[in-house]
């Protein structure tokens, strides 16, 4: 049996500045999303799940990890109501209480990322890519795209370092 948690939509309105109660479920966030196809619980289902205190259900459904964040679904909704940042919300709530990840590559993706930023204060694609492929253990499925990208130039080979890196280093100390 499903059981409803009331508070799980006050955290989640807590951690992202979002009023959840103005979402009326008009599905336009679903429909605008690019990546809804292959989500198993649509964005406006999500929404509707905290709204209702059905925190497992939404702490364990693909979609929030399968955001991207463009704000299409924001942007397109007629009450403004940022289903990225109760996206992340949702993504911040399972980390912290050390769920399992249902789209871990994703997870790994988001680490290597925020690495390189830690790093050099800016993203260094290459870096990004090569220690993903070594994480998944997949170095060579997609190597032709990497050396396309390498002879038009889209990937550098050594990164570039922000000048204000301390500053950014701050940042990270700060989240935690």
């Amino acid at each position: 049996m499903k059981t409803c948690d009331p508070n799980f939509a006050k955290e989640v309105m807590a951690m992202s500045k979002t009023t959840l109660t103005r979402c009326f479920s008009c599905m336009t966030c679903s429909s605008g999303c690019q990546f809804q196809h292959i989500m198993d619980v649509k964005p406006h289902a999500i929404v509707r799940m905290v709204q209702t205190g059905f925190r497992e259900e939404a702490l364990v459904a693909s979609g929030p990890w399968l955001c991207v964040g463009c704000n299409t679904c924001s942007t397109n909704c007629p009450n403004a109501i940022d289903i990225p940042a109760i996206m992340d919300a949702i993504r911040q709530i399972s980390i912290r209480e050390k769920r399992k990840i249902p789209e871990p590559n994703i997870n790994n993706f988001h680490n290597a990322v925020l690495n390189s930023i830690k790093r050099y204060g800016r993203t260094h694609k290459l870096e990004i890519m090569m220690r993903y492929k070594l994480v998944q253990r997949d170095l060579f499925s997609d190597v032709d795209l990497g050396i396309r990208m390498l002879a038009k130039r889209k990937l550098d080979l050594r990164a570039s370092k922000v000048k204000e890196l301390p500053e950014v280093k701050k940042l990270f100390t700060k989240a935690g």
